[in-house]
């Protein structure tokens, strides 16, 4: 078979796959537990976290490892609206957003939030200047896809994010754009990534959350991920992502 439907998932390149599957030897242990087993497997995330943070050009710290893209849109969208509910209760999407952005927007609608919809042109591009208009002094968030995974269409993020006025943060999902565009992600205040959107393993992604942006957790339960994404991680995924 001839398998063209990278943009829907990618098979995982043969390095990493025997990179992962080394991690899913040596990983055993749960990476919260103090025993060598479990010190074995925090040191494969903490080294998987801090090689996902050199390839962006961040800090270890603001990286979240989640199980996908569609988690981690969920945790930017509903964590950053809800940690900002005292400030304002506005989103604004694009038009062309995946539906886990969209999803997560209407389950913030649903707990009394406003979200508005920006058209996109015949060529699928934003302008910036209508989605700072859509903005307003109640607004806590705006979501911006980075590259369209219908159209191709690919957004100027720090374009959009200099129009927007200070204090509005800024998500994009950029699930179809790394491996493929440059992804700045200093243009923006949260970046999602998705590992098998780049030759990495299924059920795998993470959230970039600038140093600073605070988030409502989705789940409880655990302190994992600095209190961001409570569960026990998945090692090898994560590592399988960093390879990537």
């Amino acid at each position: 078979m001839i398998y063209l439907d990278h943009a829907a998932s990618s098979p995982m390149l043969p390095e990493v796959r025997a990179f992962f599957e080394r991690a899913l030897e040596e990983a055993a242990g749960n990476p919260s537990s103090p025993h060598a087993a479990g010190r074995r497997a925090r040191r494969i995330l903490e080294d998987a976290r801090e090689r996902a943070a050199a390839a962006l050009g961040a800090d270890p710290r603001e990286i979240v490892f989640a199980s996908g893209a569609t988690e981690a849109n969920h945790l930017a969208v509903i964590g950053a609206a809800e940690a900002r509910r005292d400030r304002g209760d506005h989103v604004v999407l694009g038009a062309l957003e995946h539906a886990s952005v969209v999803e997560a927007a209407a389950r913030l609608a649903a707990r009394g939030f406003r979200v508005s919809r920006v058209p996109a042109g015949r060529d699928g591009l934003l302008d910036p200047a209508e989605v700072a208009r859509a903005v307003t002094p109640r607004t806590v968030l705006v979501s911006v896809a980075w590259v369209d995974a219908e159209v191709g269409a690919v957004q100027a993020i720090g374009e959009i994010r200099r129009a927007l006025p200070e204090g509005v943060l800024l998500h994009s999902d950029a699930a179809q754009a790394a491996g493929k565009v440059p992804v700045d992600v200093r243009q923006a205040d949260l970046v999602t990534f998705s590992a098998h959107k780049m030759h990495g393993p299924k059920g795998a992604g993470a959230l970039w959350v600038r140093k600073g942006v605070t988030l409502v957790p989705l789940l409880g339960g655990g302190g994992q991920e600095l209190e961001r994404r409570a569960g026990t991680e998945n090692v090898a995924g994560a590592a399988g992502l960093a390879e990537a």
